[in-house]
C-alpha cells in the first residue's frame, strides 16, 4: 500500500480470514435492529399511554378503534418486523 488512504487489498483480508464486506452487512443488521427497537418502544409506550382512556369510561372497542386511527401506534408492529429481519437473516455460524 503506497498511499495511506488506500483500502487494504483482498489478499490482506484473506490472510485475516475475514470477508471485506461482512462488516458492512453486520452494521446494516445492527442499524436495522436498533431502528426497529426504537420504533417498537415508541409505539408500545404510546399504546400503553392511550390506555389511560379506559378508566374514564371508554370501552375496549372504542379504544381499539381510536388507536387504529393513530399513526404513531403503527410503530410497534413496524418495529417488531424490523427487529425480526436481522434476527432471522443474521448468519447462524457467527
Amino acid at each position: 500500500m503506497n498511499n495511506r488512504h488506500e483500502f487494504p487489498s483482498r489478499a490482506y483480508n484473506e490472510v485475516n480470514g475475514k470477508d471485506e464486506h461482512r462488516w458492512c452487512a453486520e452494521l446494516g443488521y445492527l442499524f436495522l435492529f436498533l431502528t426497529g427497537f426504537g420504533l417498537a418502544v415508541t409505539g408500545g409506550v404510546t399504546i400503553i399511554a392511550y390506555m389511560n382512556f379506559l378508566p374514564v369510561g371508554v370501552s375496549w372497542a372504542d379504544y381499539f378503534i381510536f388507536i387504529a386511527g393513530r399513526p404513531e401506534c403503527y410503530f410497534l408492529p413496524i418495529g417488531l418486523v424490523l427487529i425480526a429481519i436481522p434476527l432471522f437473516r443474521y448468519p447462524k455460524g457467527s
